[in-house]
């Protein structure tokens, strides 16, 4: 089930993002809001903001969200890392809540320079600083499931939980699930698709869990390597997202592939998907 999408290009203008969404029959789309290469980028300018609401509205879209940009790292023990870090989030709330935007979609971080314990608490009290000017309806900001590579905070169910835990706000809070990632860093959903999601309700609570990243793996199982294929190419297996686009506990929340971009792809992903829904 879920609404299946992919990630959009904003080449030209955010409101582009929403041609390529109906020109590849997606459901729901991803994309970066500004340059995610820059720390220091523009506002959307208020003629890109019309048009992209008179073309979502034209549209059969049913989810629109963001991914931060790959600089950010919230967990970093670098003080001007963290500090532009911060920055460069809170202009993504501030472009994401006017878009109107789902929700926001992080890498939780990398703990250079520190400990793990600093690392997290460096992504806690980030996300209590940048929540206090994020609206009820503003976006959910999701934190990203990991392939759990060197220092890099995410690849357990159990570091995300200790993050949530920490936010005050956990009405704006919840998890991407990236199924390559998930994968990669040590849970099988290839062999045991039901444990894995009824650990994860258990650790974290499947309530939590309002998007998903869409991606089978390039590398074996537990690899810690963080590599996307496409669809039943890779070591998971086309069975695999057949239960997930039949399962009904994730009906309603957008499914985003992010497999490589390459010639026609993203529509012979995006229809495959499409087909295994029954």
């Amino acid at each position: 089930m879920g609404y299946i999408g992919f990630h959009a290009s904003i080449s030209g203008g955010v409101h582009n993002a929403i041609d390529e969404a109906i020109e590849k029959k997606a459901e729901a789309i991803q994309i970066f809001t500004a340059n995610q290469r820059m720390w220091s980028v523009k506002d959307i300018s208020e003629e890109d903001v019309k048009l992209f609401f008179e073309k979502r509205k034209k549209s059969k879209l049913k989810s629109i969200v963001s991914h931060t940009s790959y600089l950010i790292n919230l967990a970093s023990g670098d003080k001007n890392i963290l500090e532009k870090s911060r920055k460069a989030f809170k202009d993504e709330i501030k472009r994401s809540s006017v878009l109107k935007l789902d929700a926001i979609i992080f890498h939780p971080g990398s703990f250079t320079g520190t400990t793990y314990e600093n690392g997290v608490k460096n992504i806690i009290d980030s996300l209590n600083i940048l929540m206090e000017s994020l609206s009820v309806a503003g976006p959910f900001l999701l934190l990203e499931t990991t392939a759990g590579s060197g220092n890099t905070i995410g690849g357990r169910f159990e570091e995300l939980a200790e993050i949530i835990a920490g936010v005050k706000r956990k009405d704006k809070i919840g998890v991407c699930f990236d199924t390559a990632h998930t994968f990669e860093s040590g849970y099988d959903i290839k062999n045991n698709y039901e444990n894995v999601f009824k650990e994860f309700d258990k650790i974290i609570g499947l309530a939590q869990l309002k998007a998903m990243h869409i991606n089978d793996s390039k590398t074996e199982y537990q690899s810690k390597s963080d590599r996307h294929e496409h669809i039943g190419k890779g070591e998971i297996g086309k069975e695999t997202f057949k239960k997930l686009m039949n399962d009904k506990r994730f009906a309603q929340i957008p499914m985003i592939i992010e497999t490589p971009k390459v010639g026609n792809w993203d529509v012979i992903n995006i229809r495959l998907l499409k087909k295994l829904r029954k």
